[in-house]
C-alpha cells in the first residue's frame, strides 16, 4: 500500500477562516492565531531572526540571504501545551522549508520539506548531551515548484501527528513532547518559498476517540513508506534540521 495514495481525511478543503484544520490525534479548542501572511492581512507578531520576508497579495515571500549564513527564520512568542497547527506553502526554487516547534529554551519537533521529501521528527534538545534527533517519517515525496500544499501538525501528550494535503501522515511519541512549548516558526533554505493561512489552536488534554485505529493504520502505512534515494540503506540515523 503506498503512503502517498493512503487518504486518512476523507475530505479536506482549503483553510476556512471559521473553522479549525481538520484533525487525526488532537480536539481543537480555542484559536490562539490566525494570519493569513498577506500583504492586507491582520499580521500576528512574529519575530523575524533570519532572512527576507515579504508580505504579498498570494502570501508571505520567504528566502535566505547569503549575508546571513543561515537559512530564513521567523518565531511567534506563544506558549501552548497540546495544540495543532496548520499552514499552505509553496516552494518557489528554496532547498527545504519547514515548521518547527520549540520549548522554553531548545528545538521540540519539526515538519521539514523539501522538493523531494517530506521529514517527520524529533529534534536534538540538547546538541551535545546524550539526546538525539529521531526521524519518525522520511518519505520520498514530490513537492513541484509553484505549487500549493497544506500542513497540519498536531501534538497531544507524548504524541505528535504530522498531515500533508490530507493524505501523508507520519506520527511519533517522546517524553519530550509533554513539556509546555513556544515560540512555533517558519523557516527556509534558500530562495525561495511562499507561505499562507498559518493558524494555531490550543487542543484538548485527551486524543480523539478515533485516534488509536487511526494510528495503526498511519504506522502500517509508514513501514511501507519509499525513503528518499539519499537516505535508502541508511535507517533512521540523525537528520540535520534548520533552525
Amino acid at each position: 500500500m503506498s503512503l502517498r495514495l493512503f487518504t486518512l481525511l476523507a475530505f479536506v478543503s482549503p483553510l476556512c477562516a471559521a473553522d479549525a484544520p481538520a484533525t487525526l490525534l488532537a480536539q481543537p479548542d480555542k484559536e490562539l492565531v490566525r494570519d493569513a501572511l498577506t500583504k492586507d492581512a491582520k499580521g500576528a507578531e512574529w519575530k523575524i531572526a533570519k532572512g527576507k520576508w515579504e508580505r504579498a497579495a498570494d502570501g508571505i515571500h520567504v528566502e535566505e540571504l547569503p549575508a546571513d549564513k543561515h537559512g530564513a527564520a521567523g518565531r511567534l512568542t506563544q506558549k501552548m501545551q497540546d495544540f495543532v497547527a496548520s499552514f499552505e506553502f509553496r516552494l518557489d526554487g528554496a532547498k527545504s522549508i519547514s515548521l518547527s516547534i520549540n520549548d522554553a529554551k531548545e528545538h521540540v519537533a519539526r515538519v521539514l520539506i523539501t522538493p523531494a521529501s517530506l521529514r517527520v521528527q524529533k529534534d536534538d534538545h540538547d546538541h551535545d548531551g546524550p539526546e538525539k534527533s529521531i526521524v519518525f517519517l522520511n518519505q520520498a515525496q514530490a513537492f513541484e515548484a509553484g505549487s500549493w500544499h497544506s500542513v497540519v501538525l498536531e501534538m497531544v501528550g507524548d504524541t505528535l501527528v504530522a498531515t500533508i494535503d490530507g493524505k501523508i501522515s507520519g506520527f511519533g511519541s517522546d517524553d519530550l513532547f509533554k513539556a509546555e512549548k513556544a515560540n512555533p516558526g517558519l523557516t527556509c533554505a534558500g530562495q525561495s518559498a511562499t507561505f499562507r493561512n498559518f493558524t494555531l489552536w490550543s487542543a484538548k488534554a485527551e486524543p480523539k476517540a478515533t485516534w488509536k485505529d487511526a494510528s495503526v493504520k498511519i504506522a502500517e502505512a509508514m513501514k511501507v513508506a519509499a525513503a528518499p534515494a539519499a537516505a535508502k540503506g541508511k535507517g533512521k540515523g540523525k537528520a540535520a534540521a534548520a533552525k
